[in-house]
């Protein structure tokens, strides 16, 4: 039943994200979506832990509510695109 609800905020550009940039690697990283900002505020960590492990530097972390983004993982200073469905898994992620 939560499935269909968050699909349906989905649809709506009503869920919510986890937005996170880096600066070393130059990514910016999409992971959702999610029913609540608590909901995203509670799995957020996980992803910026997972982040810290591979080294990554100059972390921000955002929570907002929008439209599926149309790629889940940005590499600026490598020019990638990771599409909608073929998200990295991290342990944060369930």
């Amino acid at each position: 039943m939560k499935e269909v609800l968050v699909s349906f905020l989905e649809t709506l550009g009503l869920a919510f994200w986890v937005e996170i940039v880096t600066d070393r690697p130059r990514c910016t990283y999409y992971f959702g979506p999610f029913l609540s900002s608590q909901e995203a505020q509670v799995a957020k960590s996980g992803y910026v832990e997972d982040l810290e492990q591979e080294g990554a530097q100059g972390i921000r972390v955002t929570v907002k509510r929008c439209k599926t983004p149309a790629d889940l993982t940005i590499a600026d200073d490598l020019e990638v695109k990771m599409p909608l469905g073929k998200s990295r898994i991290l342990s944060g992620q369930f």
